[in-house]
């Protein structure tokens, strides 16, 4: 086994780095694991000192088989932060497992992304290894893919990472006929992130991320149960506000999950369950009609990606 080094990407909150790291430590894997911390520097003068908290932590961390920490000087966010250190790890080492400092792991994590990323080393049609499951609200196979992208845990290889198109014009431009699919069956609204991320509204590494894998027609391999929780959607974070429903009482797996060999395909069932994951709450109205007639002008007389 060719064990993949970890990227650790962390800001100002030493809690829940603390729990993310607790978490990894769990995992009889984090001892052949080379950790990379990526902190970045605080965005204000009031983060400085919560920045240097949490950088008094990351500094006292054992238990990996190395341990290296780039710490910034000025604040690069997020995407910025995320984009520059996975390219630099995947490029040394040909994979990455990406994690962000509110996850909190199951101790079989490492195991499955390992393993996946092993099994999956030379399949081009698959992108990416992704740890978090949505509680859709049935029963998954222990492993499946999606075209769909989840990004609170997740690994890659360089020739995945590859794929990453920062630039939201042209993915929105090549999206435009696809944006149902995209948006799982219109259940979702990634493709209204895209924009947003176009007009400078959001920054978001993901949603592009997801949107180059999509258009590259790759697979994510999810598991069966989740292996990663959000913690983050408590109103500490920058990228996150406080709470989701659709997210409340999320359970860890307490049991590892064997990457067998499956199809190579999208799973229609687990799409679908997507797709009322993703509809919970949502009312079709006139004004929802509208707003897609709207949509579909935007798109048509290319106003999107201008």
């Amino acid at each position: 086994m060719q064990f993949a080094p970890i990227a650790l990407f962390t800001y100002s909150r030493a809690d829940h780095t603390r729990s993310a790291i607790k978490s990894l430590l769990n995992n009889k894997e984090s001892a052949q694991s080379d950790l990379f911390i990526f902190s970045d520097g605080p965005k204000t003068e009031t983060k400085r000192e919560a920045v240097e908290e949490n950088r008094r932590y990351i500094r006292s961390i054992t238990g990996f088989k190395s341990i290296h920490i780039v710490e910034h000087e000025n604040n690069q966010g997020l995407s910025n932060s995320l984009i520059a250190g996975i390219t630099e790890v995947v490029n040394q080492y040909g994979r990455v497992i990406v994690v962000e400092d509110d996850l909190i792991l199951s101790p079989f994590f490492l195991q499955y992304m390992n393993e996946a990323l092993e099994k999956y080393a030379d399949n081009d049609r698959v992108s990416a290894i992704s740890a978090f499951l949505n509680p859709v609200g049935c029963e998954a196979p222990e492993t499946f893919f999606l075209r769909y992208f989840a990004c609170w845990g997740w690994a890659t290889w360089k020739r995945g990472w590859d794929l990453f198109n920062p630039d939201a014009r042209t993915l929105l431009k090549k999206i435009r006929w696809k944006k149902k699919s995209f948006n799982i069956k219109n259940s979702s609204n990634f493709y209204g992130m895209l924009y947003c991320q176009k007009v400078g509204l959001i920054d978001s590494w993901a949603v592009r991320f997801y949107a180059s894998s999509f258009l590259a027609n790759k697979l994510i391999l999810f598991p069966g149960r989740s292996m990663a929780i959000q913690t983050g959607i408590d109103g500490s974070g920058t990228h996150c506000g406080r709470g989701n429903y659709k997210f409340a009482n999320m359970v860890l797996s307490k049991t590892s999950i064997p990457v067998l060999d499956i199809s190579v395909v999208e799973d229609k069932k687990m799409f679908e369950a997507f797709a009322r994951f993703y509809r919970q709450g949502q009312t079709i109205s006139i004004q929802w009609y509208y707003d897609e007639f709207k949509s579909f002008v935007r798109r048509l007389i290319g106003i999107d990606y201008k």
